[in-house]
């Protein structure tokens, strides 16, 4: 503590953590940042003792899922045993430029998501887990179908129906599950029929792909109602692809 200027500083802000504070909010804020300190002690001790093999890609998705990886390697020296994590991918919001190779463009950020994916599930694999992990996405939104425009730097608007993606070795994969929209332009799937963008109709729900995968991360029959009451209105409350 006496050799560094870090050190100097966190002795004093141990000081200021410790000390006793008449006023009930002070006190409790206070003790949260103790808390969080300590914590964090303890994450990076048993982080310091993670090592994986596997390379991730030097990205946003990748940093992340490296960690996330490195987090489940520590899972027992942290007393783990059910963790959810969560990580994302922003920019998908591709009003101009959608195909763009460049900064914004689908191409990269697909890319991006690929490659960071392939290799968290390598770790997984590393790690003799990768049946107890799973990975998927979500989105609040997907695109049309046709562009906003003709010229180079289309992109296209907000729509509804998706494709969401599963990957773990639990997941009966090699599927594609749900039903296909139609995708003609103006048919029975598209909901702007007067400009016929492409703005498809969602054929599987989200409450159906969700208790799918809660079912197998341990969602009791008894607790689904509760977890997903709106699931009875559904036709598929476990669409199967999860083994």
């Amino acid at each position: 503590y006496s050799t560094t200027a870090e050190g100097r500083r966190m002795r004093a802000f141990q000081t200021i953590m410790n000390a006793g504070r008449p006023n009930l909010l002070e006190s409790a804020y206070a003790g949260t940042q103790k808390r969080a300190y300590e914590k964090d002690i303890l994450l990076s001790g048993a982080l310091a003792g993670v090592t994986l093999t596997t390379v991730f890609p030097a990205t946003g998705t990748g940093q992340q899922l490296q960690m996330i990886a490195k987090l489940i390697a520590a899972r027992n020296t942290l007393c783990q045993k059910r963790q959810i994590f969560y990580a994302e991918l922003n920019g998908f919001d591709t009003h101009d430029n959608q195909t763009s190779a460049g900064a914004g463009g689908q191409e990269p950020l697909l890319t991006e998501l690929d490659d960071a994916v392939k290799a968290f599930y390598d770790a997984m694999v590393e790690l003799g887990v990768q049946n107890e992990v799973t990975l998927f996405t979500s989105s609040d939104f997907s695109r049309t179908l046709t562009p906003n425009k003709t010229d180079a730097t289309a992109g296209s608007d907000h729509a509804w129906g998706g494709h969401a993606l599963v990957i773990g070795g639990a997941v009966n994969g090699n599927n594609i599950y749900g039903q296909m929209a139609s995708l003609t332009l103006g048919g029975s799937s598209d909901v702007d029929s007067g400009n016929s963008r492409g703005r498809y109709i969602p054929t599987t729900s989200v409450d159906e792909y969700a208790a799918t995968l809660a079912k197998w991360f341990g969602v009791g029959s008894t607790e689904m109602a509760t977890v997903f009451p709106n699931l009875p209105r559904f036709a598929h409350p476990d669409l199967g692809f999860m083994g």
